[in-house]
């Protein structure tokens, strides 16, 4: 496992847990807004595992939950080894993923040692092809989708709300993949420390209102977060 970074307390990223957070480096998306940009392009320090295990056993039973984020984790091969480590020291885990790797996504269902998934979703899928060379991203999007609303493990699923990706149109090809889904948020851009610095001078955001009005109708629960 390549870890690029960790923030040892959290009190926002695992929902209602005071949690820490693990940084896998590497991703095989380039979104020209990404505020991780180290874990992108490689350019991240490398932490050893046993800083991160040393610090959870001094911190059994004060950290609830441990947030495994990236980059994009499903792309290490030793993942679920990782998550039953940390699940067996008694921490509930939370996923971030951006849905590439439907296969891992199984595995970590039926492993059981996922408590909680967070997927991106970036635009409608029959746009990824403008994010990552895998031709076939459209059908991984979606069967990732699926199996997650299935599993039976809480979830949610985020939106990054930049213009490039995310319109009235886009949204409409998104909610044929989410309709019904138990928790959609809508997230602000964050207008810092991009991958792509130039992306921040071309765009404006979108109206997140009128975005959250659009899919209310359709899935459960609908939020804004900034």
């Amino acid at each position: 496992m390549i870890i690029g970074g960790f923030q040892k307390n959290s009190m926002i990223d695992y929902p209602g847990k005071i949690g820490s957070v693990v940084f896998t480096g590497g991703c095989n998306f380039h979104c020209p807004y990404c505020h991780n940009p180290s874990l992108v392009d490689g350019s991240y320090g490398e932490l050893h595992e046993s800083e991160i295990f040393n610090f959870l056993r001094k911190r059994v039973g004060l950290i609830e939950g441990v947030v495994l984020t990236g980059g994009e984790p499903t792309l290490h091969r030793d993942l679920p080894f990782l998550c039953s480590r940390i699940k067996n020291m008694g921490f509930s885990i939370k996923l971030d993923t951006n849905g590439s790797k439907p296969e891992i996504i199984k595995k970590m269902i039926n492993s059981k040692c996922v408590d909680y998934f967070a997927m991106d979703i970036k635009t409608a899928p029959e746009n990824y092809h403008t994010l990552t060379n895998e031709p076939d991203m459209a059908e991984k999007i979606i069967s990732s989708v699926n199996l997650i609303i299935k599993s039976g493990i809480d979830y949610e699923f985020r939106i990054t709300c930049a213009k490039t990706f995310i319109d009235k149109k886009n949204i409409k090809g998104i909610l044929k993949v989410l309709e019904g889904s138990k928790r959609v948020y809508l997230q602000k851009l964050v207008r810092k420390k991009m991958l792509d610095e130039d992306y921040i001078k071309n765009e404006e955001d979108p109206d997140l209102e009128n975005l959250k009005s659009i899919i209310e109708p359709y899935v459960l629960d609908c939020s804004i977060r900034s």
